[in-house]
């Protein structure tokens, strides 16, 4: 039976069960023709299958690294990791690419590593930490039931001590990192996985030397309290680990593999290049900021008799935290706050439905309380305060909108709370401040604070305005005087998010003119630099950054027409938080943390020069060795000078490729390499067609842009008008399809998708054909003409859950 990715998900949903797939050497499922073929294939000799093999240990070595950084808090890079290690499996060509050898040694097993790894992406990038690392390491055994069934059990014996070796080298990079405790935590996790490992009895019974020094060495990781004894235990660990596993397989086996080896340890350079900075923890942080000065515009509403808003603010808060990568940290990091939260939003929202100011305000307090908790759980110390400074910076800007519109009582009332929670050092915040400057201390408190509530309550709206822009400009100059540039721009996105809703709110109760003219006046401080956050995030993502500046235009777009401000609001928002993740995930410059990983790799270079498998792959194939040497050198010098890191860690990883084929007597089947960022296929690429609706570049009359990655559609969700044109632009990757999933369509609508197919098995069959791509510097373009939700697929990467949804409005 040939099993297309759509029909596995619809019969099957691919539930393969990879703890049985990892103690058999066929996977479950596998058909008597197939399972007899592997077992063909399996034997002692060392061939083009053992290279393969060898890079799939690689990429199990890159999925350990997803979860040990996941361990360590950062989320968003263990997503990166894993799209990252998809993106080159998909990308990967030739017969003996690692993506047609899975594919050829079992289709489900294939396919199940994709959902797997895919979903891992998915997970991590939304924050699901549990999820994310159970994917992860199901799609880690459905490579190794792979290297089972195809070479000889002592060669899979070998891998699995290298995966060690490189589960000993993450306790090294956590390390470097400065992530201390996270280390030594998982440095216990590998320890206790190993004693219940089949690899313990293996190396006990290759060399119980070799045995000791690898235990004594990651416990004593485990153990340590400081960075450079648990770097030098892990190291020692793994150092043992490969002198092991030339005792137990082939010397081209364990050559092959130790090349694997250095290929994942060099991704763990370039990861570890982007691990300075506050961290994913610190932008949990600034989202739980962000809800904190979003919910409390709620009572405000509720008194101006805009219950149904209030109430929708509030229950769209907790529906955008469900879907937050800051809901499982919260969770993790206080339940009781996490529950505190989510129970007194829900309060918070019956409240507002009933317009029971009282209620609100109760309810209102329960859910900062908790919060501030979450932050301070998340954060903390000085971290905490700076996303304090911005929470109060969000509420004077309440202040200043309410004395523009004649509620000096209101702004009053929002001031000397402020002044209370200030001398009550919350989140110490009047320490830090105090501790800072004296006069910047005075300058907020005495001056500005102070001034705001007395000309609130003598009706000086004009003085009142001064106050609350003075006191807001002294927090901002706290923030930039104590913060890196990350945490002052995850600290401002949160502020900037909070003006997004209060233009929104002005514009619900008719102030249309000044909801635009708080757009006007965010857009003019984000253009002046905002503490470094502008900068910060064209840098760290571009696409974003225009996406950012365009969504809060459109939120004075809408003011200003009487439009949707408040849908305008939340599309907005989304891009504050995404924001808030990107600019803390490029911070490594700041931490220094390229010339620690130069010194990894350096190390590299010194272990090669020592190491077996230099004379292996020397005398297997001279100009591999060079070129092997080489790449390994440029790679080196571009950690050193910061540029071009992406790319030479590219090009070192096909030099390590090409050395596992050679060392394997495989040098003329070693796959042609194609970069992570090299997009071509050659010419199975040229091969593709696009079909109706699939043009160059992106047309300028388009309504709305859906970019493609490599395994999402970003947004996922958008919604629309009736009439508007969507171009779906190929952005990263393969060749895409966009598809319309035909059971999720509006009844009436034409079927729609890439190559012009007129139904979802036509366009399906259709890609087998090479019909119906979308390639790079290409885009798909489609006008909706009916209202309802449309979902859609990518038909090769639905599997790793490439999927979407046009939502289209009246």
């Amino acid at each position: 039976m040939t099993y297309s990715r759509r029909t596995l998900l619809k019969t099957t949903g691919l539930a393969i069960a990879t703890a049985g797939l990892a103690g058999c050497n066929a996977p479950t499922g596998q058909s008597a023709e197939a399972e007899a073929s592997t077992s063909e294939a399996a034997s002692g000799s060392v061939d083009a299958s053992t290279a393969v093999a060898a890079e799939w240990n690689a990429m199990r070595a890159r999925l350990h690294d997803t979860v040990a950084l996941a361990a360590a808090g950062r989320l968003g890079t263990a997503g990166r990791v894993a799209e990252d290690v998809f993106e080159r499996f998909e990308q990967s060509s030739g017969e003996w690419s690692v993506h047609e050898q899975l594919e050829a040694t079992n289709e489900q097993n294939y396919e199940s590593f994709e959902e797997n790894l895919g979903g891992a992406a998915h997970a991590f990038s939304d924050g699901q930490s549990g999820e994310g690392t159970d994917l992860a390491m199901e799609a880690a055994n459905n490579l190794l039931a792979a290297q089972r069934g195809r070479t000889d059990p002592a060669i899979v014996d070998a891998f699995g001590l290298f995966t060690f070796a490189a589960r000993a080298r993450d306790v090294e990079m956590l390390a470097a990192a400065g992530e201390v405790d996270a280390a030594a935590e998982l440095a216990h996790s590998v320890y206790e996985s190993f004693e219940e490992a089949p690899e313990h009895e293996v190396i006990e019974e290759a060399s119980h030397e070799l045995y000791e020094t690898f235990e004594a060495g990651i416990e004593g990781a485990a153990e340590a309290t400081d960075a450079e004894t648990i770097r030098q235990s892990s190291r020692t660990a793994a150092t043992a680990m490969v002198d092991a596993s030339f005792e137990v397989a082939p010397e081209a086996a364990a050559g092959a593999a130790h090349f694997a080896l250095m290929q994942a340890v060099g991704f763990d350079a370039e990861v570890l290049t982007g691990l300075g900075g506050p961290g994913d923890e610190y932008a949990h942080a600034s989202t739980l900021t962000l809800y904190r000065a979003r919910t409390a515009d709620v009572a405000w509403l509720v008194q101006q008799e805009q219950t149904d808003y209030a109430a929708t603010l509030a229950g769209d808060i907790y529906a955008h935290f469900e879907g937050a990568r800051a809901h499982e940290a919260l969770e993790e990091a206080d339940h009781d706050a996490y529950e505190g939260f989510e129970g007194g939003l829900e309060s918070l929202k019956e409240a507002a439905q009933s317009g029971d100011l009282a209620a609100s305000e109760e309810a209102l307090a329960t859910v900062d309380e908790n919060l501030l908790t979450g932050v301070s759980a998340l954060a903390g110390g000085e971290s905490a305060a700076i996303l304090e400074a911005s929470f109060f910076r969000a509420r004077l800007g309440d202040a200043r909108e309410l004395v523009a519109v004649g509620e000096t009582d209101r702004a009053k009332a929002i001031a000397e709370r402020l002044f209370e929670r200030f001398e009550e050092n919350e989140a110490n915040l009047h320490e830090a401040i105090e501790h800072e400057s004296e006069d910047l201390y005075h300058r907020f408190e005495e001056e500005h604070l102070a001034g705001l509530a007395d000309a609130a309550e003598a009706d000086d709206a004009e003085t009142a305005a001064t106050h609350a822009e003075g006191a807001m400009d002294a927090l901002f100059e706290f923030e930039t005087a104590v913060g890196t540039t990350a945490e002052v721009s995850a600290a401002e996105a949160a502020f900037f998010g909070a003006r997004g809703f209060d233009a929104a709110a002005l514009a619900q109760v008719g102030a249309n003119a000044r909801a635009g003219t708080v757009v006007e006046s965010a857009y003019g401080f984000f253009e002046e630099g905002a503490g470094g956050y502008h900068e910060s995030l064209e840098h760290a993502d571009h696409d974003l950054y225009e996406s950012f500046e365009g969504a809060l235009e459109g939120i004075g777009s809408a003011a200003e027409s009487d439009g949707d401000a408040y849908g305008a609001a939340k599309t907005y928002n989304q891009k504050t938080v995404d924001s808030m993740y990107a600019v803390v995930s490029t911070a490594a410059a700041d931490a220094g943390l390229s010339g620690v990983a130069s010194d990894r790799m350096s190390t590299v270079f010194e272990t090669f020069e020592d190491a077996e498998v230099h004379e292996l792959v020397e005398e297997a194939d001279h100009d591999t060795y060079e070129r092997f040497e080489e790449a390994l050198s440029s790679y080196i010098e571009a950690l050193d000078e910061g540029e071009d890191v992406d790319s030479a860690a590219n090009a070192y990883a096909a030099a390590t490729t090409r050395a596992q084929f050679a060392v394997a007597g495989a040098i003329d089947e070693a796959p042609v390499d194609h970069s992570a960022h090299d997009h071509g296929h050659g010419d199975a690429e040229s091969s593709y067609t696009g079909g109706p609706n699939v043009v160059e570049g992106v047309p300028e009359d388009a309504d709305h842009v859906v970019k493609m990655k490599a395994v999402s559609f970003e947004p996922a969700e958008l919604t629309v008008s009736v009439g508007d044109t969507v171009v779906f632009e190929h952005a990263e990757g393969e060749a895409h399809t966009v598809t319309a999933d035909a059971d999720e369509t509006p009844e009436g609508a034409a079927y729609w998708a890439s190559g012009g197919f007129e139904s979802q098995e036509a366009a399906e069959d259709g890609w087998t054909e090479l019909n119906g791509a979308v390639q790079s510097g290409q885009s798909y373009v489609h006008t909706f003409e009916t209202a309802g939700e449309h979902a859609y697929f990518c038909v090769p990467h639905e599997v790793g859950g490439m999927t979407g949804v046009v939502v289209v409005e009246e």
